[in-house]
């Protein structure tokens, strides 16, 4: 039972979904909740029979995209969901380099009901500022992290974003509360713990995780700050993931194959959709 690292992040995000409806009264339908999972399942399903796979349809694949859109999307219409859920699982298989999508479907799904429909949207201060469901994301991505080695992206993303806002704080004057209020997010910590660190769209090598996590950070801090778009962390991946393939060329290093796992701690990724 749960043997592998992929089932406990689709308990964790099971758990994070029923702690959000239950404690931070969101209007999330159930409904859309069903469509987002059968939409993921169906079409992870229907591109595994056309390319000849169908003995190899990755489950947990589907159900982890299907969980990471429900708890950050939000749409009035069923088909919002649906459209997101099928553009998602559809990136993996389009967007590729060699053996390697490169666009986190989770994130692809977002922005695409974003551009193409007026009812979706993303409320990054959902969780509020409880410092309980801080511990809880550092606690339990943690835990997974630390198995397979990707703390790197994470402490960067997080460490170079702190940096430029605590510069931006002083140089405005303002109070440190004022700081703090930025950074306790939860889906702040939600996207840095379980979607940059996307197991088949990061870069391979640590040196390009870095690099590509503080670009990440950067083109945050300028969309939020300068462009005043409350959701800039799915911009910038968005925009960056492209760069992955660059980054890949210029550092060789293996892929991670998820049957290493045991034998290769640490040399593995996961993130709000696990690969192929």
């Amino acid at each position: 039972m749960l043997k592998d690292i992929r089932d406990y992040q689709i308990l964790f995000l099971s758990l994070f979904l029923v702690l959000g409806i239950g404690t931070r009264d969101w209007t999330l339908r159930p409904e859309l909740i069903g469509v987002a999972i059968a939409t993921c399942l169906s079409t992870q399903w229907i591109f595994s029979l056309i390319i000849g796979k169908e003995q190899m349809i990755n489950v947990r694949s589907a159900l982890i995209t299907s969980l990471g859109l429900s708890l950050l999307l939000r749409a009035d219409n069923w088909t919002t969901m649906a459209l997101a859920a099928a553009s998602a699982i559809t990136s993996k298989f389009i967007f590729r380099f060699g053996d390697k999508h490169f666009f986190n479907p989770a994130n692809f799904g977002i922005i695409t009901a974003l551009l193409l429909t007026s009812d979706a949207w993303v409320s990054p201060g959902q969780w509020g500022e409880d410092w309980w469901y801080g511990l809880l994301f550092v606690g339990t991505g943690g835990m997974i992290l630390q198995r397979v080695g990707r703390w790197d992206t994470t402490a960067t993303f997080l460490g170079a974003y702190s940096l430029l806002e605590a510069i931006r704080n002083l140089w405005l004057g303002w109070t440190w509360d004022v700081y703090c209020h930025r950074l306790m997010s939860g889906s702040l910590l939600l996207f840095a713990l379980f979607m940059v660190t996307d197991p088949r769209s990061i870069p391979n090598a640590r040196i390009g995780r870095i690099v590509w996590a503080l670009c990440i950070a950067i083109v945050t801090f300028i969309l939020r700050n300068y462009f005043f778009i409350s959701t800039a962390v799915f911009w910038a991946l968005f925009i960056l993931a492209p760069l992955t393939i660059l980054l890949d060329a210029l550092w060789l290093a293996p892929e991670y194959s998820w049957s290493q796992e045991d034998e290769e701690v640490g040399a593995g990724d996961w993130g709000l959709e696990t690969g192929d």
